[in-house]
């Protein structure tokens, strides 16, 4: 088991290290692996990407991401960054932005609609973690599948048992229908991640439920 010393060292390197991330003023704090950053960042996705950053140290068990975005002098009005998101969304997404609705409020963007895939909608959320003058982003987006839920624990398990990065043995699946549990023990964030990202692959899934813990 790792020290918080030990991660919080490794997690301040990280964030120096990272070129899209100014580490000036943020500032971390961990306790029995899970690392709060607090501070400021320039924007939103700097903000994404110091969490992400983080993620990638071993032996952090959680990331609380508390860290604010300064509003800078001559930031676009509400209008303007809807104006701009959805511009975004019909560049990266042609064939569905028209079945999504980003509302701004003093900068701070939800996303409401429908998609068929969760790829479309997580590639939603990242076009508009770009948008000049976005604070923070809720993504409301649903998944309406237009396949019926067939055999899903199954193909789930059997595309765990093929991927190298996850260690099947200690993962259950359960499913209700078209939503997902996954519980059980993973060795690192990565893992997670790639263990919860396969669970979406499977069709006619509309929820993931993650309840996977990352050991210490």
């Amino acid at each position: 088991m790792r020290s918080d010393s030990d991660i919080k060292r490794d997690v301040e390197a990280e964030l120096r290290w990272s070129p899209d991330v100014d580490e000036t003023d943020i500032a971390v704090k961990v306790n029995d692996g899970e690392v709060t950053l607090s501070g400021f960042a320039h924007n939103y996705l700097e903000k994404y990407r110091a969490e992400i950053a983080t993620r990638r140290i071993k032996g952090v068990t959680a990331v609380a991401n508390d860290i604010h975005v300064k509003a800078l002098a001559g930031a676009p009005t509400d209008p303007e960054i809807a104006r701009a998101a959805v511009e975004a969304l019909k560049m990266d997404l042609p064939l569905t932005w028209e079945q999504i609705a980003p509302i701004v409020k003093e900068g701070h963007i939800s996303l409401e609609g429908a998609v068929e895939w969760h790829y479309q909608r997580e590639r939603a959320e990242s076009v508009i973690r770009r948008v000049k003058g976005v604070v923070s982003v809720r993504n409301s987006i649903k998944i309406r599948p237009s396949l019926a839920p067939e055999n899903i624990r199954h193909r789930i398990e059997d595309a765990f048992r093929r991927i190298a990065q996850v260690d099947a043995g200690r993962i259950v699946v359960d499913t209700l229908g078209s939503e997902v549990t996954l519980r059980g023990e993973v060795r690192s964030w990565a893992e997670r991640d790639e263990a919860q990202q396969t669970a979406w692959s499977a069709p006619g899934v509309t929820n993931v439920r993650n309840e996977l813990t990352v050991r210490s």
